[in-house]
């Protein structure tokens, strides 16, 4: 099967499963988008008069039918193929012969793989925010269950203050407006087509560009085409950064609810189905959905330094170190989006214990309080600061 920078002579195979890597693999995400892609690359063909109308239709179904296949698992991506965008070009040219060779004429795999890759990224931050939306309301419905409880707060791991399950879930709903503002910031920069860069140098042929961004749902165009290549890596990184905003609060959630729940605490109870056991003690009941809700963040921020560092020092134009950034940004969309679906089930089951929260309610806890009740009979902050100490350890 020939490849498409095919020369007349056969890779090394080594040095062919070296080179392609987990794209077959991986590029099973992106074959929908190719085939978007190429529909609105085939209009913008007809319209520079290199294809008919005829045979812009042919392309069209043909890349239907391609959407079909995958669909339903059977549309198959070779090693020696490399990549889809091989297999999609082979499956063209295979039903419709010189039209489908027609397909690639200006553009190159480098700016085929950055559309589609910016494609999923589009779909797939559209289906993180709409999570985002279904995990603020499992929250504040666990907010109108049990926001009016009180239970201590902590500063340095010790008691501090009280506060409430209304305060301590609406602070995660806070951050999460903030980080749909910041996953819309990214998308902003994603959402720029660079079809018709080529290989970061542009093409000598009349195209319309502003067409193709317009049929696949882009905002605008990337102009500058070695700009284009220079953003792979560079929007990933505000990708995955963002990706680790949302993660990082799914970590503390975890950390307070695993506190929370130890038998020490108890003041919520995670529901028997959502806790594993101990292969040795008969008793234990194990929050490991927490545990590695946790540990999830360092996935996200792990992929986005393995992006910054795989981009860094590379000269302007395309290299081909830029194809291992394509498997971290996945990992990191995917982990974050299942962690997010998680988070959801889990705010629908959790309980408060009140007589939990009522029981850890300890004097200690309104030392602040009645430092303030003296301020307002009159006396200054720091003496009745002290005051409440010496009370409080049983001084004068």
């Amino acid at each position: 099967m020939n490849k498409l920078w095919d020369k007349g002579y056969e890779l090394d195979l080594s040095m062919e499963k070296f080179t392609v890597g987990n794209d077959p693999i991986l590029d099973r995400d992106l074959v929908y988008f190719d085939c978007i892609a190429s529909k609105a690359h085939a209009a913008v063909l007809e319209k520079a008069g290199i294809v008919s109308s005829n045979e812009l239709d042919q392309i069209k179904k043909t890349l239907d039918e391609i959407i079909e296949l995958d669909a339903a698992g059977k549309f198959e991506i070779s090693a020696a193929q490399e990549d889809c965008h091989t297999a999609i070009e082979q499956y063209l040219t295979k039903k419709l012969g010189d039209t489908g060779k027609k397909i690639h004429t200006a553009r190159s795999r480098n700016d085929q793989v950055l559309t589609a890759l910016r494609l999923y990224y589009k779909q797939q931050i559209e289906l993180l925010l709409q999570q985002n939306e279904s995990l603020v309301q499992a929250i504040e419905e666990f907010e109108q269950k049990y926001g009016a409880i009180e239970f201590p707060g902590y500063t340095h791991m010790q008691k501090a203050m009280p506060t409430s399950f209304k305060v301590w879930s609406s602070a995660f709903i806070d951050s999460m407006a903030d980080n749909e503002v910041m996953m819309k910031a990214a998308l902003s920069l994603i959402d720029q087509s660079p079809l018709g860069t080529a290989a970061g140098y542009g093409v000598s042929l009349d195209i319309d560009r502003e067409l193709s961004a317009d049929l696949m749902g882009f905002s605008k165009v990337q102009e500058n085409p070695i700009y284009a290549q220079h953003s792979r890596g560079k929007f990933e990184v505000v990708l995955t950064q963002t990706l680790a905003l949302f993660m990082a609060d799914l970590n503390k959630l975890a950390s307070d609810l695993i506190l929370f729940n130890m038998e020490e605490f108890g003041y919520v109870k995670l529901p028997d189905d959502f806790c594993t056991g101990s292969s040795i003690m008969p008793q234990k009941k194990n929050p490991d959905v927490l545990e590695l809700l946790r540990a999830k963040l360092h996935v996200v921020s792990a992929a986005q330094h393995e992006i910054s560092a795989i981009t860094a020092n590379l000269i302007s134009g395309y290299n081909r170190d830029l194809q291992l950034t394509k498997e971290p940004v996945m990992r990191a969309l995917k982990t974050t989006l299942e962690s997010m679906q998680v988070a959801t089930l889990l705010f629908e089951k959790l309980s408060v214990d009140k007589a939990a929260c009522d029981q850890a309610m300890t004097e200690e806890l309104y030392a602040t309080e009645q430092a303030y009740e003296l301020v307002k009979q009159g006396m200054p902050f720091r003496e009745a600061y002290q005051t409440v100490a010496n009370r409080l350890k049983g001084g004068a």
